[in-house]
């Protein structure tokens, strides 16, 4: 499936486009002849070219036509613009198109595309440096807009050269969305706030940051290699009459718990309606 020249299309490469190219060139599954990516102005496409020395252009058409996957990476607002008119569906007839858009569902584009294998994926931000997450999902059964394991593959094959990949059914779509895409912006409000304590109790803002973000690294890296629930991993860090469980007092005073989940709560929400 992908080996002829341009077999790979990403249609709106902005920065998530960008990040998810880079990561396929970086291991090598891909040449660069095997890309295309498009873009909204020639200036850029000419830019991008250089930089990734991939096929750049503005015409989205052309790159579908030539592509047998094609990843979209457009706003929400987008799609029905781009997918939903009689050229792209005739383009697109018979291959993979995988979209990143919050909000748009499987079922939406299946509408548009009617006989397109369909996957929805939904990464994250820090996929800029080889350590996102994703979450796939596709429609079920046999008709022309469900993905095979082949095809599946090849969306995983894509996504794990930005991170960690794993696949969810599409009905879990906008709960991943308030988590996972949106949770890294929550993290750094977080990663803020305690750096904002450190400097109140005395530390160089800088070193403040520094420690903060290290301290989310480990604790993040302790809860993926241990399997341990975060609750134990807790426990094992308070000790009776000690400064830590004065701390988690504190933030049970203000219902941290709840309103992180909340916050998530609301994000899915909002995701469910974009598209």
């Amino acid at each position: 499936m992908l080996d002829q020249a341009r077999s790979l299309c990403v249609l709106g490469c902005g920065t998530m486009g960008q990040a998810i190219v880079a990561g396929i060139l970086r291991s090598d599954w891909l040449t660069p002849d095997k890309l295309v990516v498009t873009v909204r102005r020639a200036s850029v496409a000419t830019t991008l070219a250089a930089r990734l020395q991939v096929t750049a252009t503005t015409d989205n058409l052309s790159a579908a036509r030539e592509a047998a996957v094609v990843l979209v990476c457009l706003k929400p607002q987008r799609f029905a613009e781009l997918l939903d008119n009689d050229e792209m569906r005739e383009a697109l007839a018979g291959k993979l198109l995988i979209s990143i858009a919050a909000g748009v569902t499987l079922d939406k584009l299946a509408n548009y595309l009617p006989q397109t294998a369909l996957i929805r994926a939904m990464p994250n931000t820090p996929s800029l440096i080889g350590e996102g997450m994703t979450v796939l999902a596709r429609l079920p059964g046999v008709d022309a807009t469900a993905a095979s394991d082949e095809q599946l593959e090849i969306a995983q094959r894509i996504f794990a050269s930005v991170g960690v990949c794993i696949e969810l059914e599409p009905k879990l779509m906008d709960a991943v969305t308030g988590l996972n895409g949106s949770g890294p912006a929550f993290v750094y409000i977080m990663l803020e706030a305690m750096a904002d304590g450190g400097v109140m109790m005395g530390l160089p803002r800088d070193v403040a940051v520094t420690i903060a973000a290290q301290v989310f690294r480990g604790a993040a890296a302790m809860v993926l290699d241990t399997d341990m629930h975060p609750a134990a991993l807790k426990d094992q860090v308070t000790t009776p009459a000690g400064c830590t469980i004065a701390g988690i007092l504190t933030m049970e005073d203000g219902r941290i718990r709840s309103v992180l989940a909340r916050t998530v709560q609301e994000a899915a929400k909002v995701a469910s309606s974009l598209g």
